[in-house]
């Protein structure tokens, strides 16, 4: 086995193939599984060091970098001062356990972030014992043979041994952001980085061609590895939306200071109370107002929704994506794999003698071919034919064989494709008649070949085929443009392109993707192939009609957009036809039209602009094309989500509110460009990562609106009370209990609250729309109101009309208060809609269980002598709990009821909109 040599790194650059595999023991058909397994034993996976995240102790300081909670650190010191050392205690002891809480919660966030991250560890492409296999980059060693296409994420550092027009982008390691070429030849050993073109580097991203290399290093002996390089970071907690709550916090301090203050001055001045005992009375005041569990319970609903949409294959790379996910107005979905199934099946072969039809589905071979009659519908077969009465039918499957990187494989009792799910029907259709890939490929080598790119839309092949022969496949459109005879049976034809046009719409009407095949001799060329001889002098073959049927899950996942407000747009390289067709059997809104791409082309930005809210179908675009429409539909004011796989879609990607790579035949250029990864490549994910980002906002929203009132109430009794001249009907320290177990428990509880029935039929969130806006200002007010007659009704009732003592007074002002906010937890549960069943009351096993453990805390605190000791409560009656229980009850009620005429009044103002649009149509 080779030798590693760290103090002395091998001048890869400057051996030649045969020496670079001959020091590392291993040959142009890879290492075998037994060798390779051998090598990760010795030389470890191929990875770097994981960046490491906060050490526990600046986590757990940072919990205490927030204004609210100096506030109470400051109010704890000043109070020790006084001599009011058990408030000082306590309120320090309160102040540890929300930070504790929030410390634990961030952690487990870090550890899911992590964990979703690995989830996205590049692939690559491997030849192990001989045959092309996809493995996750870790398990690549020294020695292994890595196959390269444009898009991929170089995955370890590669002395390479084949290249075809190959340039990587290099900026990570060398700064320069223009590609660089690369090619075989070794170079001087004393050659800088960036002139090393024979070696391609572990994380540089192919941005055009096709390459074989030999991996050399791996893991932190790659060059990336030894500058520390890292690919990505750990993901920052801070999100706009916690930003905006760190904001509110800072305005809400100053409210509750400046009212604290006031509320002392007034008590000292007007009522001559003591300043110590003011003073007490404001640090009380602010310790009641401050939500001081709030940010936690933010950062913990945002982690859940991440883990949840990680479960449901919607891999968040950046958490301020979970916030926009709810705001998405339309998407641009791509439709091969995304849309549709990514099953390409060959279904109808054009040629000069007429159509033939196959039969069969998938990447199974079995099937047969059939000459289709005059006339005959789509799904008609027609009569069986033999392969051998028709040879041009023969040789364009050999064709479509030989030009084409796909391999058919058989994996436990199934058919796979390894490689281009397009190509991989034609290598299906050639085995259907008779054609054994390898055989084939063997039979007539290939010599040299241009990879498909979308920008020339066609791949070329020169093979040993009767000579040479330079095969071509591609777009039908393209191909016609570059063909000028066509092949049948009694020899070469003068080509009808309106023929064979009509022939490439009859195919697309049938919602199937079009190929063309074509071909000329080549004798003459010799050395690499160039685009000019590519493009020159061809002689059409034929056309080939793949269908590939449209997801189940797709159309129920577009039928559930329309109804959200949300306008799904297809983004196809596939011919106008093919693709209205496709969209009309999904259900796409408005399939009348398509756009091309060289309409888009020809557009300005603001016709494009005009038209782009009334065209739900885009054909024949290229990547570049995405970003115009991105661009566009911003400009109208959409909040766009764009789908990409290919190395050309980031610009697009970056560009969008919510960039979507695709998970499985994502480029790794795309996924680094991407806020979100679908693991499963399925349009369907995208719309269930929107409902669930929908529902991660609503539950933030309802947990604030939850929060708010407790810590109103209790900070308006307070005031009240001071204001008034009156016994404090919550001392410093009740306050702090209530503010800890209602965060502990109740406000917990929302962040597990499953989505609303109808979250999907509601319009897309504005953006720009304040979290707290006027409608949940009136609900925390209102909320606070009650809670404080509550609370105030409780203590006077106790204190004048019982003549029970202030601890027995302030025990039931508490209870209420906690039970009060209970009730309110269950109203919480639905903003606006109805609580008034068994499913909104009982529905939510979160809510009753927190319901359940503060019933028993407040038992405790109620009953407990050490916890009277310390808070200075008292044991309760029967009767107080009656009505404590009635008072919160009521309190569940009048807030229902309050919803109950909000819905009125919407209702109302909707019926009155929807007239006046009458009147106005009307008139018009």
């Amino acid at each position: 086995m080779p030798e590693r040599r760290d103090d002395s790194p091998t001048a890869w650059h400057a051996l030649t193939a045969e020496e670079a595999l001959e020091k590392l023991e291993s040959h142009k058909d890879g290492l075998s599984d037994e060798e390779a397994t051998s090598r990760l034993d010795r030389y470890g996976p191929n990875r770097l060091k994981q960046e490491k995240g906060r050490p526990w102790w600046r986590r757990l300081l940072e919990q205490f970098n927030n204004i609210l909670m100096i506030i109470l650190l400051v109010a704890a010191v000043a109070s020790l001062a006084l001599g009011h050392t058990l408030d000082a205690l306590a309120i320090v002891g309160v102040v540890i356990i929300i930070a504790l809480i929030g410390f634990i919660q961030e952690g487990k966030a870090e550890q899911a972030l992590d964990s979703i991250r690995n989830m996205l560890s590049p692939q690559a492409a491997v030849l192990r014992n001989g045959r092309r296999r996809t493995l996750a980059a870790e398990e690549l060693v020294p020695g292994d043979i890595v196959m390269l296409e444009s898009g991929d994420r170089v995955p370890a550092d590669l002395r390479l041994l084949e290249a075809r027009r190959l340039r990587t982008e290099e900026a990570a390691l060398t700064g320069e952001s223009t590609p660089v070429d690369k090619q075989t030849d070794s170079v001087d050993e004393s050659a800088d980085l960036g002139d090393r073109a024979a070696m391609a580097y572990a994380s540089t991203i192919v941005v055009q061609g096709t390459a074989q290399g030999l991996v050399v290093e791996t893991g932190t002996h790659t060059e990336i590895g030894r500058i520390s390089e890292m690919l990505r970071g750990v993901e920052k907690l801070k999100t706009p939306l916690l930003q905006q709550l760190d904001q509110a916090g800072r305005v809400l301090a100053i409210f509750i200071l400046g009212a604290a203050a006031l509320t002392a001055a007034i008590g000292v001045v007007i009522h001559d109370q003591p300043i110590s005992a003011m003073f007490m009375a404001a640090v009380g005041l602010a310790v009641a107002a401050i939500p001081e569990g709030l940010p936690a319970i933010v950062t913990i609903t945002l982690a859940l929704g991440v883990q949840v949409m990680a479960k449901r294959n919607a891999i968040i790379r950046r958490l301020p994506a979970v916030e926009t996910l709810g705001s998405i107005s339309t998407i641009f979905s791509d439709k091969t794999g995304t849309l549709t199934r990514n099953e390409m099946t060959a279904q109808a072969i054009w040629l000069p003698e007429g159509e033939f039809r196959l039969s069969g589905i998938g990447f199974d071979p079995d099937g047969k071919f059939h000459l289709a009659a005059e006339g005959s519908k789509d799904g008609e077969h027609g009569e069986e034919i033999a392969l051998d009465d028709h040879p041009t039918l023969a040789h364009f499957l050999k064709v479509g064989v030989l030009c084409n990187d796909a391999e058919l494989a058989q994996e436990e009792d199934r058919w796979s494709i390894h490689g281009d799910p397009t190509e991989g029907a034609l290598v299906v259709a050639g085995a259907k008649g008779g054609f054994d890939t390898c055989e084939l490929r063997d039979e007539h080598p290939r010599q040299d070949a241009i990879p498909f790119e979308s920008e020339r839309k066609y791949m070329a092949t020169l093979n040993e085929l009767e000579g040479k022969r330079l095969l071509v496949k591609g777009a039908p459109d393209r191909l016609l443009e570059m063909c000028h005879k066509v092949r049948g049976v009694d020899g070469d034809a003068e080509l009808d392109h309106g023929e064979w046009e009509e022939r490439i719409h009859d195919l697309s009407s049938r919602g199937l993707r079009v190929l063309a095949l074509a071909e000329k001799e080549a004798d003459d060329i010799s050395g690499e192939l160039s685009d000019e001889q590519a493009e020159a002098g061809l002689v059409l073959l034929g056309l080939i009609g793949l269908l590939d049927p449209p997801r189940e899950a797709a159309i129920d996942a577009v039928k559930q957009c329309l109804e959200a407000g949300i306008r799904p747009v297809m983004v196809t390289g596939d011919h106008a036809v093919t693709a209205r067709a496709i969209a009309a059997q999904l259900g796409f809104a408005q399939t009348d039209r398509a756009l091309t791409g060289r309409e888009v082309e020809n557009m300005s930005d603001e016709a494009l602009e005009e038209c782009i809210l009334e065209i739900d179908v885009f054909a024949r675009a290229a990547p570049e094309h995405k970003l115009r429409l991105v661009k566009a539909m911003q400009a109208r004011g959409g909040i766009c989500a764009m789908t990409g796989d290919g190395v050309n879609d980031g610009p697009a990607l970056k560009r969008a509110d919510v960039g979507v790579a695709m998970g499985i035949q994502g480029t790794e250029a795309a996924k680094e460009a991407a806020e979100m990864v679908l693991a499963d490549d399925n349009f369907a994910t995208i719309v269930g990562a929107i409902e669930e980002g929908r529902k991660v906002y609503d539950n933030i929203r309802k947990t604030v609106t939850f929060i708010l009132p407790t810590n109103g109430g209790q900070g308006l009794a307070i005031m009240l009370a001071v204001l008034a001249g009156t016994l404090l009907p919550i001392t410093p320290l009740q306050a702090l209990w209530v503010n800890m177990v209602v965060a502990v428990t109740l406000g917990l509880a929302l962040a597990f609250e499953k989505a609303e029935d109808d979250i999907m039929q509601r319009r897309p969130r504005d953006p720009s729309a304040a979290l707290l806006d006027l409608f949940l200002l009136w609900r925390v007010v209102f909320v606070s109101v009650l809670l404080l007659a509550g609370v105030f009704g409780m203590f006077s009732w106790i204190l004048q009309i019982q003549g029970g003592s202030e601890a027995l007074a302030r025990s039931g002002a508490v209870n209420m208060l906690v039970l009060g906010s209970a009730a309110y937890l269950i109203n919480s549960r639905f903003l606006v809609n109805s609580t008034l069943s068994l499913h909104g009351i009982f529905g939510s096993r979160p809510v009753w269980l927190a319901i359940g453990l503060v019933v028993l805390l407040q038992l405790g605190w109620t009953y407990l002598p050490f916890m009277q000791t310390v808070f200075g409560s008292e044991g309760l009656g029967a009767l107080h709990w009656m009505v404590i229980l009635a008072g919160s009850i009521a309190l569940y009620l009048i807030v229902e009821l309050e919803k109950w005429v909000l819905r009125k009044r919407e209702a109302s103002t909707a019926s009155s909109a929807n007239r006046h649009d009458e009147a106005t149509t009307s008139t018009s």
